[in-house]
């Protein structure tokens, strides 16, 4: 496999697919969060500080019937300009006349954003004959979009058979490989996984991969109450899953085979309503009342996690502890971050991955605070539950 970080790129043009599908604003359509575009800076500026020239593909939303302007990745050209600090050029389809004519002008040192890849449904069909006229546009093809490597698209996966010597991908791929490796399989003990979010059913892969590598699994979130209800508590009118009571149990039962601590909320801050106006107290998790919830961890469930996480080397997190976007029933999340925060700054390696627990390092300003943050949810879990992804196998194959 070829290493991006050797590759000369003087006289290449290289294509890069990249993941430019950030929110944008819905007046304006100005980028809201540009942590994706960032993290493909690196990859970018290597390539023309080479001498090369950049074609950039990526798609953005999930537009039904081919090109819409809320889905124009004309969109993020300001942004993108502003953080390569250089002009951007743009073209307004990804295959075709003009984007042949466009990639044929570029000239070394120059970037060039290719129109959004979904206005094609070849794209996510995987269609060999896209995926070429893709192709025909470049020299190398550099894969860096890490959130759709699980993917087997046009542009992520099946354009590589077109560049059988010239294909690799970019740093910001090998940063999530080599990050989710220090977790999986160099990590220093103690590890600790912190998982949150809804449901059981959407992490009962990730945990069961989890309870063969850690030390401590922390539960939050709402999957938190499908586990106390397993065990004959009362829960109220939290979120449950009755169809995974029993698979509940048998995740405590591995952690107690595995030697691992799993550490459930011992309290919840709990309301009346699923509003931030609602009337909040805070109970034993598994004494709720019935027309009340748990939307947050209490305070004796943060202090044990807190003292879990501070006291480790190896950390992960995957989901938030509670609602945290009303203020109301952030704490436990906020506390969360805090301390991973803090055990990195004493020397811990910190992996944060899954979209709401990177909504959640970015609202507190943590994110220069952790070891990782990975721009691929869906990737990362999959990448972590030992699955092959697409977009990487067709580099490394």
């Amino acid at each position: 496999m070829i290493n991006f970080t050797e590759y000369n790129f003087k006289g290449k043009k290289a294509i890069v697919r990249v993941d430019f599908n950030v929110p944008l604003n819905k007046s304006t359509y100005e980028v809201r969060d540009d942590t994706r575009i960032r993290a493909a800076i690196p990859t970018i500026k290597k390539i023309i500080n080479d001498g090369g020239a950049v074609l950039l593909m990526s798609h953005l939303g999930r537009p039904e019937n081919g090109p819409e302007d809320r889905f124009s990745l004309k969109h993020v050209v300001s942004c993108l300009s502003d953080l390569l600090e250089q002009k951007v050029d743009f073209v307004c389809d990804c295959i075709g006349s003009e984007a042949e004519r466009k990639a044929n002008e570029i000239s070394a040192g120059e970037v060039l954003l290719l129109e959004n890849l979904r206005f094609y449904k070849q794209e996510t069909a995987g269609s060999k004959e896209f995926a070429k006229q893709l192709a025909n546009l470049a020299d190398v093809y550099v894969n860096d979009a890490f959130g759709t490597a699980h993917r087997a698209h046009a542009s992520t996966a099946i354009i590589a058979q077109n560049f059988p010597n010239d294909k690799m991908y970019g740093y910001l791929i090998a940063k999530e490989i080599e990050s989710v490796s220090k977790v999986l399989n160099n990590s220093i003990s103690p590890v600790t996984a912190i998982v949150g979010g809804a449901k059981v059913s959407s992490k009962i892969v990730i945990i069961n991969e989890l309870l063969e590598k850690v030390d401590n699994l922390i539960i939050g979130g709402g999957m938190t109450y499908t586990f106390i209800k397993a065990f004959g508590g009362k829960v109220g009118k939290s979120l449950i899953e009755n169809d995974y009571l029993i698979t509940a149990k048998e995740i405590i039962e591995k952690a107690k085979e595995n030697n691992v601590r799993l550490i459930l909320p011992k309290d919840s801050v709990v309301a009346d309503g699923f509003s931030n106006e609602a009337r909040t107290l805070v109970c034993d998790s598994s004494e709720i009342k019935d027309k009340w919830m748990g939307l947050d961890i209490g305070p004796k469930a943060i202090a044990e996690s807190v003292n879990c996480i501070e006291n480790s080397k190896t950390i992960l997190w995957n989901g938030p502890m509670g609602v945290f976007e009303m203020e109301q029933f952030q704490e436990g999340t906020k506390q969360v971050a805090l301390a991973i925060a803090s055990a990195t700054k004493k020397g811990a390696f910190s992996l944060i991955g899954g979209g709401d627990s990177v909504a959640a390092i970015n609202l507190f300003n943590l994110a220069d605070q952790v070891s990782h943050v990975s721009t691929g949810g869906g990737a990362m879990l999959e990448y972590l539950e030992g699955k092959s992804l697409p977009g990487i196998k067709a580099i490394t194959a």
